[in-house]
């Protein structure tokens, strides 16, 4: 008879439908299952006779039903494909991964065909949704951009202290000096420098000195904001870009600052260390004609504090006055 299927022909293809690497389920248009096929009674637990003229959000509550009930009307409606990336959404089904011990992954991502399945009578009755284990491919990818966020992070960032590097810090400058001049949006350059460090390296040794400077990034990142950006511009010389704030409001955070490293003790190899710094503040402005310039003022602050005693913060808008 034209269009039979042979009957050992018919339960090869059971067999196969069975037996295949990827989840097979096919829905009616009101939601109730007549096929799941092996790989999915192996990863739920459940049978087909179990699920079979079930609702499948009976079954399985963590289903998006909303969401998925969008994309299966869509597919009943337009009588094309749908495709679910693991991507946008990690899986459909909640299964454990076939791989716990070696695998990288305690949930199996999925990508997710949905399929428009003809009647005799050419109308679309029900769905088919084919269930792709991508686990190892999803995995690989986040540990490939893992890697790749670590490179960049590494590349922007001073081993030592886990601030920007100068490189980086010095685009950044050059960024917010550009920034100002498009918007006039004011901020303000602070650099500090950590009051006798050389002492500190000749008598308790450079070891020690690492955890000063450690010590000191730690404190500035607990006082900076999140929007503000510090680096460690060389040796034990720091610079602070305090975004949208002018050099009144600045004095404030460097006073903080200042005062907190002042009450700073060191501990080690059983010595204790207190340490001071000095602290320079510009504001960025017209007459300012590059980054470079901005941060010579900066500077030339801190030069001032420097020599004037230590344990100071200077402004330059007040010292160009005097």
């Amino acid at each position: 008879m034209t269009g039979s299927l042979p009957l050992d022909e018919f339960h090869r293809i059971l067999d196969i439908l069975q037996t295949i690497d990827v989840g097979l389920v096919v829905l009616d248009h009101d939601y109730h299952v007549t096929l799941w096929n092996g790989f999915m009674e192996n990863h739920s637990g459940y049978n087909l006779s179990q699920l079979e003229e079930h609702n499948i959000f009976h079954y399985f509550p963590e289903l998006a039903e909303e969401w998925l009930r969008q994309k299966v009307e869509a597919v009943f409606t337009l009588r094309c494909a749908s495709f679910i990336s693991w991507e946008l959404r990690p899986y459909l089904f909640n299964f454990a991964a076939s791989r716990p011990f070696t695998g990288m992954s305690d949930v199996m991502y999925q990508n997710v065909t949905i399929m428009p399945l003809l009647s005799r009578h050419g109308d679309i009755s029900h769905v088919c949704f084919i269930i792709y284990d991508v686990t190892d491919a999803a995995t690989s990818k986040q540990a490939l951009q893992e890697a790749n966020q670590q490179l960049t992070t590494l590349s922007i960032t001073d081993r030592l202290t886990g601030l920007y590097n100068r490189g980086y810090w010095e685009e950044c400058l050059r960024n917010e000096f550009n920034r100002y001049h498009r918007t006039g949006h004011v901020s303000t350059l602070m650099m500090l420098d950590i009051d006798f460090f050389k002492k500190v390296n000749d008598t308790y040794g450079h070891p020690a000195g690492d955890e000063v400077l450690r010590r000191t990034s730690a404190l500035l990142r607990q006082i900076v904001r999140c929007s503000d950006m510090p680096g460690r511009y060389g040796g034990e010389e720091f610079g602070v870009l305090l975004t949208d704030i002018n050099e009144s409001i600045a004095l404030h955070v460097a006073e903080r600052l200042r005062q907190c490293m002042e009450k700073e003790v060191v501990t080690f190899d059983g010595h204790e260390i207190r340490f001071t710094i000095s602290i320079g503040l510009a504001e960025v402005n017209h007459e300012q004609q590059s980054a470079l310039h901005w941060l010579q003022k900066a500077d030339a602050a801190l030069y001032h504090s420097k020599h004037t005693g230590r344990n100071r913060v200077t402004r330059f808008s007040l010292l160009s006055q005097s």
